[in-house]
């Protein structure tokens, strides 16, 4: 009876592993299914020259000047999130924009009870502009305007009134034209630094935390297009005068 018993416990520890083992290849089969096509395209941004090897990037006392603004203090009245893994970009911005009107909201939160679930984890696809904004207007049933396509001068003036207490933007950009890396990527303006001409961007991804970049840079970096839905990609500004 015992050895029977014993023998049976063996059997469940083998399915039970085995069990685990899938889940962690789907998982891992998932992240690929993301990131993997990135991984082989041949990396057209090589030569640029990170934005990280610039003093203005991190500089304490502009960052300071920067944390102090309305909108990035505002921010600040919570924990900052960090997104969960590379497809969470766009639920950590949605987030972090909510926690800075006082919803608190996790990732998991944004995207509960919508048609975006990730698979193991990960969202597969990520999440285009558009897709992002609809993701908004369901969260605080205001009103969220895309914008694409902008001037320098535009961008510019559109930067600067992310200092208004009164609205939040989230820009959509490529990594690439701003550390010679990476891909598409969503994260919210925290402000700007008029006499700088600095946009204070507040990087969902711990691994670049929030940082400093002057406009026109910025401007190239989201003036690429998203292979994903074929447009532009550009920003979002979302009214937050009725929350």
């Amino acid at each position: 009876m015992v050895a029977e018993q014993v023998r049976r416990g063996r059997v469940w520890k083998r399915r039970l592993a085995a069990f685990f083992g899938s889940a962690v290849l789907l998982a891992g089969l998932a992240g690929a299914a993301s990131v993997g096509p990135r991984l082989l395209r041949p990396n057209a941004y090589a030569s640029v020259t990170s934005i990280e090897t610039r003093p203005d990037f991190h500089d304490p006392a502009l960052l300071a000047r920067a944390w102090a603004l309305p909108v990035a203090a505002a921010y600040r009245r919570r924990p900052y999130e960090y997104q969960n893994n590379p497809s969470f970009c766009g639920p950590a911005t949605v987030a972090n924009l909510l926690r800075s009107l006082g919803v608190d909201f996790s990732q998991a939160d944004v995207l509960r009870g919508t048609a975006f679930q990730p698979w193991f984890g990960v969202l597969v696809n990520g999440l285009t502009l558009d897709e992002l904004a609809d993701l908004i207007r369901r969260r605080l049933d205001n009103p969220v305007d895309v914008v694409r396509d902008l001037t320098l001068p535009a961008f510019r003036d559109l930067m600067n009134s992310g200092n208004d207490p009164n609205k939040r933007l989230i820009v959509n950009f490529h990594r690439g034209p701003l550390f010679g890396r990476g891909a598409g990527h969503f994260s919210p303006i925290l402000g700007y630094l008029p006499d700088a001409d600095l946009v204070f961007v507040g990087d969902v991804n711990g691994d670049y935390r929030p940082f400093l970049v002057g406009t026109e840079r910025l401007w190239r970096a989201v003036a690429t297009r998203d292979s994903t839905s074929g447009k532009t990609r550009g920003s979002l500004i979302v009214d937050t005068t009725r929350h």
